[in-house]
């Protein structure tokens, strides 16, 4: 369609468009629908399956990439996060692929040097059309590193300020930190509203969005929700009458609870209002959704057994992805039972500790709080996380401090130097710019532990997790590139039988046969003959200890 944005479009035409339509884009958000819902095990073959209708579809963009889900292809096995985007790139030509980067978090859980961060976001961007970066405590600087190089790399920038509820939480807020990203990065980005856990109603992100627009008539707005309390739609449909140009949304035949809601939905509530969803294809929709359908079944052991919308996100407000692990987590910890009690803690320690937004580092913080106040007593057994916010290493907190009692008991726990808190926090509070290393000396290391070798992309990756990178690269090397396998095989429980054949296609539709010769068991570890494509081989795997 002539109305589309496509990858051969330069940001300044596509901030252009943007600006002219008079419509509304979409963003299919595969990465947090996999990683909301099915936690981050979408692979990369049912990417390859349905890419061909979403790449006719007519999306803004598809955010294929970021978060959670760089760690989690690496400590899953599942495949090279760079290799994602190129097969991603490959069967999707059109359309422009997106990221989250969490400022400089970076796709981790701590703040990374700044050399680090560059030469991170300068492999990404290679394949990384659109960057939508956001900080835990909307510290702008923590941003600013990455603004810079996603600008140096001509990529487009999607800034984003994250929203959540509560009296400090004003429009006044919201606009003055609008205005503090644009003092940094210029009018030509777009700025993206982070409703991570799907918190207000649809009439308090109508006003938001009314505010942000009447302050900044020119500046082009995204919404991004999760549709934990089934009321996105309401809040989408609000946020595009008041002048978004864009949302994020799921396929209707694959979004379930805690991501996005559904792209077909939204159109239809527009329509009674006279907004156009532009460049978009209804039956591309249609065929992607029939398509996820049955590939669905394939991932569901990795859904969220606690079905249902839950309207108390707005006490709790935590992040899609993060309330399936916390119910996994209580799960396996055995405190499954305890789970309204902890619930309720985390909506007290949000307060207490400042009432900022929970999202990735922040939401691990609140939740290993609540988690052992309920456990073990309140602040008994703060984390070292836990500290390190109150004594402001990652940025001032932005409403209030916690009150004195809670600083006392966080930062006195196990000193032996008899140094008091507030003493502390004079001496030892602010942020610390984290030491760089030699990029170079990190290159060797990782190429001895390897014996080959090592590109930039191995290194951006080894220097955010070092163990899982080379444990993944240790097993990309010995057992070559698995993601080829389709999900029906990769997810099989209960083994494959002597004399079984499975019959799959690649990326490129070449078929390719495995026959199963004889598996037998030895001590620890389990040896399987097999016959990949008529070349015999054995594959010995250590299942004990």
């Amino acid at each position: 369609m002539n109305d589309r944005i496509t990858r051969d479009m330069s940001p300044a035409e596509i901030l252009a468009a943007l600006r002219r339509a008079e419509g509304y884009f979409l963003c299919n958000n595969e990465r947090d629908v996999s990683q909301s819902d099915f936690k981050n095990r979408l692979m990369p073959m049912t990417t390859v399956r349905v890419a061909p209708y979403r790449d006719a579809a007519g999306f803004f963009s598809v955010e294929v990439s970021g978060g959670a889900s760089i760690h989690l292809d690496l400590m899953r096995k599942q495949v090279n996060p760079f290799e994602r985007l190129r097969i991603a790139r490959k069967h999707m030509p059109r359309t422009l692929l997106q990221t989250v980067c969490r400022g400089a978090n970076l796709f981790g859980y701590r703040h990374y040097p700044e050399n680090v961060i560059r030469l991170v976001v300068r492999e990404f961007a290679k394949y990384v059309d659109v960057w939508r970066v956001y900080d835990f405590l909307n510290h702008v600087p923590n941003m600013a590193v990455v603004f810079e190089e996603v600008k140096r790399a001509g990529r487009l920038l999607m800034p984003s300020v994250c929203f959540s509820t509560g009296r400090e939480h004003t429009d006044e807020y919201y606009v003055g930190k609008v205005g503090e990203i644009l003092e940094v990065t210029g009018p030509d980005v777009i700025i993206s509203i982070k409703n991570y856990a799907g918190l207000g109603t649809p009439k308090r992100v109508g006003q938001l969005f009314e505010a942000i627009s009447r302050a900044f008539p020119d500046i082009i707005l995204h919404y991004h929700g999760c549709n934990t309390d089934g009321n996105d739609i309401g809040r989408m449909t609000a946020a595009v009458l008041a002048g978004a140009k864009i949302c994020d949304v799921a396929d209707h035949g694959y979004g379930a609870i805690y991501g996005q809601a559904p792209a077909l939905t939204l159109i239809q509530t527009l329509r009674d209002y006279d907004k156009k969803a532009e460049g978009i294809s209804i039956q591309a929709l249609l065929q992607s959704s029939d398509i996820l359908r049955r590939e669905r079944k394939i991932y569901e052991a990795f859904e969220s057994p606690f079905r249902g919308h839950d309207p108390t996100v707005t006490h709790y407000k935590l992040t899609g992805g993060a309330v399936v692990s916390a119910f996994e987590q209580a799960d396996r910890g055995g405190f499954l039972e305890r789970m309204p009690e902890i619930l309720e803690e985390l909506a007290r320690v949000q307060v207490e500790l400042g009432n900022w937004w929970s999202v990735t580092p922040g939401s691990q913080i609140l939740w290993t709080t609540a988690v052992s106040n309920v456990l073990n007593g309140r602040y008994e057994r703060p984390s070292l996380d836990l500290q390190n916010l109150i004594l402001g290493r990652y940025g001032p907190l932005p409403f209030y401090e916690p009150e004195d009692w809670i600083c006392e008991k966080v930062l006195e726990y196990q000193r032996r130097d008899g140094k008091k808190w507030h003493k502390i926090i004079y001496d030892e509070g602010g942020q610390i710019k984290p030491h760089e290393p030699d990029l170079e000396h990190e290159r060797r290391r990782l190429q001895e532990d390897l014996g080959r070798a090592v590109s930039d992309e191995d290194l951006a990756l080894f220097l955010q997790f070092p163990f899982d990178t080379l444990s993944y690269l240790k097993f990309e090397g010995k057992y070559g590139k698995t993601w080829l396998l389709p999900p029906e095989i990769w997810f099989r429980q209960g083994g494959f039988a002597p004399g079984e054949r499975l019959k799959f296609a690649d990326e490129r539709g070449v078929p390719h046969y495995i026959d199963i010769l004889s598996t037998r068991r030895e001590g620890a570890n389990v040896h399987t003959t097999m016959s990949v494509d008529h070349n015999i081989q054995t594959i010995s795997i250590q299942v004990e200890g």
